[in-house]
């Protein structure tokens, strides 16, 4: 179990690397683009690269029994965290956004809890209500002791990715995790093409080599490679721990917004990062019944 475990929090690790270049990669598309617009096309480009890989692989129709759970993480991780996020980047920095969404580990063991009776020990919630309260005190002083409508947006797409990412990890035991994120996005498919093909003639596509390729990333590496990784991972290090694994996502994205947008950081950023840095190390020691 324990040589288990720690594979998952590698391949976890793998897929938090690639997941928190997504707020900085974002805000390069947006600051050109509809940001609803590359919410959902980037589930578009991500869908296509899906059909492939499961032609390819010759898999078979997911049963009818993992549909519910396949729509579950298509809701979640496929159109609400993209849309949410998305549009929250066009109002807030990067750097911003990257600590709010430090509480999204919280979340993700919230609903393994009530999804699929994981038993995470006092000492782990202690852990987990202790970083979140880092990330909402930070969110709070940076609007001047209120929440901006961007928090909101984000607190919003928290809450998508949580419920995808236990769903979908859950899923992965049996279905393994690149056919869950394909079957996810494929399902998705029908409707978000015709609303991302209306979206771009209405607002237009053109923009700068630069915002396409804030574009490519989240479709490519964000909405599917990184999914990969990330699902292999719950499924065999368990929702809740592994979960955990994302609370070093802010420090990792701050360090992306200023290495691709030019962000400045300050030191209140700095010592909010790293102050939830220290929970995950005390978290990863917390047990946790599976």
């Amino acid at each position: 179990m324990l040589i288990q475990e720690n594979k998952g929090m590698a391949l976890g690790l793998i897929g938090v690397v690639i997941f928190s270049l997504t707020l900085p990669f974002t805000r390069m598309a947006v600051a050109e683009l509809n940001p609803v617009f590359v919410a959902l096309g980037r589930a578009v480009v991500a869908a296509c690269c899906s059909g492939l890989l499961l032609w390819m692989q010759g898999a078979k129709l997911p049963q009818r029994a993992q549909m519910k759970p396949l729509l579950i993480t298509s809701l979640g991780v496929v159109v609400g965290f993209p849309l949410f996020s998305s549009v929250a980047m066009a109002y807030v920095p990067a750097s911003h956004g990257a600590i709010v969404l430090g509480i999204l580990p919280l979340a993700t063991a919230l609903f393994a809890a009530l999804r699929f009776n994981e038993k995470p020990s006092t000492g782990f919630w202690v852990m987990a209500v202790l970083g979140s309260g880092l990330v909402i005190v930070f969110a709070l002083m940076q609007g001047g002791g209120s929440f901006q409508f961007a928090d909101l947006a984000l607190f919003i797409a928290v809450i998508a990715a949580a419920m995808g990412y236990a769903e979908g990890g859950r899923l992965s035991q049996s279905m393994g995790g690149q056919q869950v994120i394909s079957w996810a996005l494929l399902l998705a498919l029908p409707v978000l093409l015709p609303v991302t093909a209306w979206l771009g003639w209405h607002y237009g596509v053109q923009a700068s080599g630069r915002a396409w390729a804030g574009f490519a990333y989240v479709s490519v590496f964000s909405m599917f490679i990184g999914f990969f990784f990330w699902y292999k991972a719950l499924a065999i290090g368990g929702i809740a721990r592994v979960g955990q694994v994302q609370l070093l996502q802010p420090f990792l994205s701050l360090l992306g917004a200023a290495l691709i947008l030019g962000e400045v950081l300050t030191g209140r950023e700095i010592f909010f990062a790293l102050a939830v840095i220290v929970v995950v190390a005390l978290g990863r020691r917390m047990n946790i019944q599976r």
